[in-house]
């Protein structure tokens, strides 16, 4: 029991705390827009959940089964770059189910060099390296200890509340593969990937504020539900999503070539 509770524990600090790094990342440094980040709808992704659950147990896993020296440098160099190879291969799997199952990517690193589908690439996965570096040396005795001691908590309010976080996870993944499906439904039928966070943005914006533009209903664009209000369906919504991605590329051509025949 206390095992479970243990993993339970950081699989829901890290989707909490991964999403406050991935609303301050977006806000600060990519989109510079206060976005909801991940595929669900609430204050967590799972992915940094599970991420920091494969932190915890290679940070602790025991090599001298293998007749390697826990204490030895070249073990504790092995251990980090065997948690880095981890975590980039759990971005890429995710990423990858997203892309080819549900016709969504969930983030997009195609600007940058020598990725792999837009999916990972060197720049952030040596940011996964220092990531596992960071962790295994001045994180995870202290972690260790933090929920060790939480884990034993007699009374139970403990894992009542982390049960109560679980629940609301799963009803919210539920919804979310809901809202996905329709997604992917009309993706597939117009041949596209639909980025979300760009898909997000376009329907707060252009969709409902054509709808509420000729029904003069008053609008407010929610953060947590950004597809609730609308009465356009979702069909329509990336029809239109896929118009003017292709009205971009189209206006893009055209200012190179017209540049081209200035020169």
């Amino acid at each position: 029991m206390e095992t479970f509770i243990t993993i339970a524990t950081l699989f829901v600090l890290g989707s909490l705390i991964g999403w406050v790094i991935e609303v301050l990342f977006r806000r600060f440094f990519s989109a510079h827009k206060w976005i909801n980040p991940g595929f669900m709808v609430g204050p967590y992704i799972p992915l940094y959940g599970f991420g920091v659950v494969i932190l915890y147990l290679l940070s602790n896993l025991d090599f001298s089964v293998i007749g390697l020296d826990q204490l030895s440098p070249w073990t504790i160099i092995l251990k980090i770059l065997f948690i880095a190879f981890s975590l980039i291969f759990i971005e890429f799997i995710a990423g990858l189910i997203f892309i080819k199952g549900l016709k969504i990517k969930l983030w997009d690193y195609s600007n940058q060099k020598f990725n792999i589908m837009g999916i990972i690439c060197p720049l952030f996965s040596f940011f996964w390296l220092v990531i596992a570096c960071v962790y295994y040396f001045f994180i995870n005795p202290y972690l260790v200890d933090f929920i060790s001691y939480l884990a034993k908590d007699p009374t139970h309010f403990y894992y009542f509340f982390i049960g109560i976080v679980i629940g609301m996870m799963i009803v919210d993944f539920a919804y979310s593969m809901h809202v996905a499906t329709k997604i992917r439904k009309a993706a597939k039928e117009l041949k596209i990937v639909i980025n979300l966070d760009k898909f997000k943005e376009f329907v707060k914006t252009k969709t409902h504020e054509l709808y509420f533009k000729e029904s003069n209903e008053n609008y407010h664009k929610p953060f947590f539900f950004p597809f609730k209000y609308s009465k356009v369906s979702m069909h329509e919504k990336v029809k239109k999503y896929k118009e003017e991605f292709d009205n971009k590329i189209k206006n893009i051509s055209n200012k190179e070539t017209n540049n081209k025949e200035e020169k």
